[in-house]
């Protein structure tokens, strides 16, 4: 690590009013300002209510921008945990080159998308899941595509929500292609219920994390809240509705196209997946991945991509799936080399031939 010189080295000091807020601020034991100094490479300092922050000039700005961002969270009476400071830290990151704007104000730089319910506000962690949210609210059909962990689902989940507890819709439908892993629902124990509701599992729990129990509870029995294998979209119209579509790489091209066409008046759909983890039999062409390529360009639709970076479980689940898709990558070099060699060999026999 190459010194840093005296020129590039700075300081501020942040003052916070609210004393209250400041614990909830800088974190248990000033844990919040530690992820601060070892992911920025920054060292912030509390004494009372105000932090010294010292640090080269860009990640000292990036941890101010950082520690407002929360402290205008705890301002709106929301929680600060560890993953909000991480997705602060993030949003601060990408934020940099926003700061030279002159015509943007302090507070539009740090008004980051956020998903609102009576039960729960979340605000954007990543620049991704911003972009996320904003072509959610101005598309009718948005792409949201990347590895697991990114909050593809889950924020698809809350956006239906919020405009199902606002009164913008009548109905939210989700769904997922019931065929994951190998496994056949034919011959799984149980009920239809009992076959398919594991693989819809993750969709409930994004549901019993933005509404209250009982109001859920509700909205499943009323039908107001659907949650259905993909199947059962066929021959539908969905209309005055958000229909999402979870795993979507495991939809098969005539699967995606009937759950596409399901579109109705006053409706939007989400469509996610991650296009690296198809799970068809031998031969089958994945519904997302040709989506991709068939609707690129036509309006009236989004596609957002999440990367490794986006990862917002655990630390360590970014760098494993950065591993894997390091891997996925060296595999499909090889692979193509091998036939770029063939094709150059069999282009050698025909010469040596004639």
């Amino acid at each position: 690590m190459r010194p840093i010189a005296a020129s590039d080295m700075m300081h501020v000091v942040l003052a916070f009013e609210d004393n209250r807020l400041v614990n909830d601020l800088f974190g248990q034991f000033d844990q919040n300002l530690a992820l601060l100094e070892q992911r920025l490479g920054v060292e912030a300092v509390a004494h009372g209510n105000q932090v010294t922050i010292r640090g080269n000039k860009t990640a000292t700005e990036q941890a101010k921008l950082a520690l407002e961002t929360l402290y205008m969270r705890l301002q709106g009476g929301h929680e600060v945990t560890s993953g909000d400071v991480d997705g602060a830290i993030r949003l601060a990151e990408v934020s940099e080159a926003q700061m030279a704007l002159p015509t943007m104000e302090p507070k539009s730089r740090m008004a980051f998308a956020k998903i609102a319910t009576r039960r729960k506000t979340l605000v954007a962690r990543t620049a991704a899941q911003d972009a996320y949210i904003r072509a959610m609210d101005r598309s009718d059909l948005t792409f949201g595509v990347g590895p697991a962990g990114t909050g593809k689902t889950f924020l698809a989940v809350a956006y239906a929500a919020a405009l199902l507890e606002r009164g913008e819709i009548d109905r939210m439908i989700l769904s997922r292609p019931a065929v994951e892993a190998g496994e056949r629902l034919g011959f799984l124990p149980g009920d239809m219920k009992d076959k398919v509701d594991p693989y819809l599992r993750p969709l409930y729990d994004g549901l019993n994390e933005m509404m209250a129990p009982e109001k859920l509870e509700r909205g499943l029995e009323s039908g107001i809240i659907e949650v259905a294998p993909l199947a059962f979209m066929r021959g539908r119209t969905l209309s005055n509705a958000v229909v999402i579509l979870d795993e979507a790489q495991n939809t098969t091209s005539m699967q995606m196209k009937m759950f596409l066409t399901r579109l109705g008046e006053n409706s939007k759909m989400i469509v996610t997946g991650d296009p690296s983890q198809v799970d068809l039999p031998p031969g089958q062409i994945s519904g997302l991945r040709e989506s991709l390529k068939i609707l690129d360009g036509v309006e009236g639709i989004a596609r957002v991509e999440f990367t490794e970076s986006d990862v917002v479980r655990h630390e360590l689940v970014g760098r494993i799936v950065g591993a894997y898709d390091s891997e996925s990558r060296r595999r499909l070099e090889a692979k193509e080399r091998r036939q770029a060699e063939d094709i150059a060999r069999m282009n050698a026999k025909q010469g040596s031939k004639e």
